[in-house]
């Protein structure tokens, strides 16, 4: 008897996720806890494990498809125990979800890299299918050699090498381009979403300076001789927030945030300071929390967490929300200024820009090289006005200038 997996709630306010990539095939046994899919929310990338063990009898969506919280999302024949379930069984969260028969989706149609022919079904592993999509390869092409005909990455790479065999000689040919439509979902759809509702609400101004770092990053480099041998890797970043944070202490309306109807200004106690980073699954803000309480070291810590959890597009809910001001590390990339638009309900963040080595005049008068760095912070002109943002950023400036003056600061 086969049972259907319920889609829960995996977020506050998310309803539907999209599919993609399925961990596991038809047919095939699995384990308590194993990772089934990858289903992209508004927010982040999530894996779904399996509440029972047994085998997956039948997959309700394909790779691509919007599955609906609280409706089917696959089906397993569990074994011991589990075998006695209900019919419909749902995690506690999905318990008012309706009958199966009722919200499952018609059958899709096999994704690509899961191809049957005839009744023949390829058999590989999702690793093969995986390499296969993003090859853009039809694996029912592929002449499998491991067991029962099993494609194996072996296959595909000789398949492939002799795709890309040079041609016998031939008239030339030419290839015309053709225009194309993806669809926007997502993380680029909920970032397009929020962008527009910040703009259209809020009235942004900028204010750009530069800030020598020669010093900080001397500092840097004598930390990081040191945290490696903890295993720790030390950037930038932490230094950058915790100056900042210490700077907020003295202008703490840099981390208020007013009610919907802009009728009171909240005046928060943590420091949730986000910092986004381009990713798998496109660009993600994860915060660290209350960094005003934590060490160097801690905070370096929870950076590195945070960003290889955001690169591969896996940030828990929890570290995407309750942000309270934004870096934007624009300059890892390039570029030296920019016009960030405020992560709402939040009511500044600012742009760093990248270190170029500049000519400066030192206390005596001559040229000297120096590192320097533009940022470039956008407020939300309802809140802050230009005279607070610039003696804000004076104060973060001496703190990244001068980074004696910061530790003595720290608490």
């Amino acid at each position: 008897m086969s049972i259907d997996f319920i889609l829960p709630d995996i977020g506050e306010g998310i309803v539907e996720c999209e599919i993609v990539e399925w961990l596991v095939e038809e047919g095939q046994e699995i384990e308590e806890d194993q990772p089934v899919v990858d289903v992209s929310t508004d927010k982040a990338l999530v894996q779904i494990p399996a509440k029972y063990a047994g085998r997956v009898i039948k997959l309700h969506y394909a790779q691509g498809d919007i599955a609906k919280v609280h409706t089917p999302l696959f089906a397993i024949e569990p074994k011991g125990e589990a075998a006695e379930a209900p019919t419909a069984t749902a995690p506690a969260a999905a318990s008012t979800a309706a009958p199966a028969a009722a919200l499952a989706p018609e059958p899709p149609a096999p994704a690509p890299g899961g191809e049957t022919v005839g009744s023949h079904k390829v058999l590989a592993t999702p690793a093969v299918r995986r390499i296969a999509r993003e090859s853009n390869l039809d694996l029912t092409l592929v002449p499998g050699s491991g067991k029962n005909g099993r494609i194996l990455k072996e296959d595909i790479q000789r398949y492939l090498a002799a795709e890309a065999a040079p041609p016998l000689p031939t008239a030339a040919v030419t290839t015309v381009a053709e225009d194309r439509i993806e669809a926007i979902k997502g993380i680029r759809a909920l970032m397009a979403k929020a962008m527009m509702e910040s703009v259209s609400t809020i009235p942004h101004f900028t204010y750009v300076d530069e800030v020598d770092v020669s010093d900080l990053i001397a500092l840097r480099l004598q930390l990081k001789a040191k945290l490696a041998d903890q295993g720790i890797k030390l950037t930038l970043m932490p230094l950058f927030m915790k100056s900042l944070s210490l700077a907020m202490l003295e202008y703490p309306i840099i981390n208020s945030r007013a009610n919907d109807d802009f009728t009171e200004l909240h005046y928060l106690a943590d420091h949730n300071i986000g910092m986004a980073v381009d990713g798998k699954a496109g660009l993600l803000v994860p915060n660290a929390k209350r960094v005003q309480t934590l060490s160097f070291v801690e905070l370096a810590q929870e950076l590195n967490r945070l960003t290889e959890a955001a690169r591969e597009g896996r940030v828990a809910p929890a570290d995407m929300s309750g942000g309270t001001v934004t870096i934007s590390n624009v300059g890892a990339i390039g570029g030296t200024a920019a016009t960030p638009i405020i992560n709402k309900p939040e009511v500044a963040i600012v742009a760093l820009g990248k270190v170029q080595v500049l000519p400066r005049f030192d206390d005596s008068g001559q040229v000297v090289k120096r590192q320097v760095m533009t940022f470039s912070w956008s407020a939300d002109h309802r809140v802050i006005d230009g005279g607070t943002i610039a003696r804000f950023s004076n104060r973060w400036k001496a703190f990244l200038q001068d980074p004696s003056a910061m530790l003595l600061a720290l608490r």
